[in-house]
């Protein structure tokens, strides 16, 4: 089968933008319908002692796994139930103190309307979200989230397209809303995603990736240069803090000051290394996140930071090396 690749004369293209317009159109028809359902559908999952379980259907199903997902990590805790499976056994996973967000399109998911009853009796609470407010479903639910759309993207308007993508939307803002009321911030979502980019960049601190104790290169500020260039090579972290006598840094002297003081007639046994340090380095404190070292050394075009604690005292010290091993950068 051969198709026309002309971008503008291609049924395809058309037949992709009219499906792409459809769904936009059912996510923004939903603007209009938040009522008093989204808010007492809020007002019962704030209320909630336990946590949200979502279930549904086939193509249902696999949008209430995903808005499961979403609120697992904006603080509000979640997990799906498949309703088939409620009924042979997983029905247990619910308490009295939990809410059952029940998604079907139609309203009357035979599945779903098996296990209501034995929800409500628990004494559980049900949110239903429908396309049709008159549905079964909705009737019984302690609240409804009308997720109703025109229309299906399918030209057959049988395969669930811009309804499936109406409640992903509608669920995606009442865990959103649930975000907010809770005051669900960046360091809880950090918390929430301990082993991606972002996890790492929100909760690695200076501290867990600062070399200390003897990796620290440092010498004293009667040190000549020599012994400086001694240090550097030693400690392997092109460059090495000047100290004075109860360890406050007072300057640094890197490789690229090396190579300026060698572009220079001077004699390294005799040359102090204060005469050739840079004074009042840049400094952090071992309690800043990793990633405010990463701005900094971006800021001012350097690979080193020296660290420091609140009397000025150094307590350690990192690289672009050290950053990229904690996978920060």
């Amino acid at each position: 089968m051969e198709l026309d690749t002309s971008p503008l004369a291609s049924p395809a293209i058309a037949l992709a933008r009219r499906v792409l317009e459809i769904e936009a159109q059912a996510i923004v028809a939903l603007t209009g319908r938040l009522d008093q359902g989204f808010l007492q559908a809020l007002q019962v999952i704030l209320n909630c002692t336990g946590r949200v379980v979502v279930s549904g259907m086939g193509k249902s199903g696999h949008i209430a796994r995903k808005i499961a997902s979403t609120m697992a990590s904006t603080g509000t805790p979640a997990f799906f139930v498949h309703p088939a499976e409620a009924s042979h056994g997983d029905l247990g996973m619910v308490t009295r103190d939990d809410v059952l967000i029940a998604l079907s399109n139609s309203g009357e998911s035979a599945e779903l309307l098996a296990i209501v009853p034995l929800i409500k009796r628990r004494g559980a609470k049900l949110i239903a979200m429908t396309g049709n407010p008159r549905s079964t479903l909705a009737l019984q639910a302690d609240a409804h989230l009308d997720a109703a759309v025109a229309e299906e993207a399918c030209p057959l308007g049988l395969a669930p397209t811009a309804s499936t993508t109406a409640a992903l939307a509608l669920g995606d803002a009442l865990a959103i809303a649930l975000l907010d009321a809770r005051g669900f911030g960046v360091d809880d979502f950090a918390r929430s995603h301990p082993g991606g980019a972002l996890g790492r960049k929100l909760l690695t601190r200076v501290a867990d990736v600062m070399r200390t104790g003897n990796a620290i290169p440092k010498v004293p500020e009667n040190a000549l240069l020599s012994q400086a260039i001694l240090e550097i090579s030693e400690k392997g972290m092109g460059m090495t803090a000047i100290v004075d006598v109860d360890d406050h840094v007072t300057g640094i002297f890197t490789d690229g000051d090396l190579r300026r003081a060698l572009s220079q007639v001077i004699d390294l046994r005799r040359t102090s290394v204060t005469d050739v340090m840079k004074a009042s380095p840049r400094t952090i404190a071992p309690d800043r996140l990793a990633a405010e070292a990463v701005q900094l050394m971006d800021q001012f075009k350097i690979n080193q930071l020296l660290v420091v604690d609140g009397q000025q005292l150094l307590v350690g010290a990192l690289n672009t090396h050290d950053l990229l091993r904690a996978k920060v950068i």
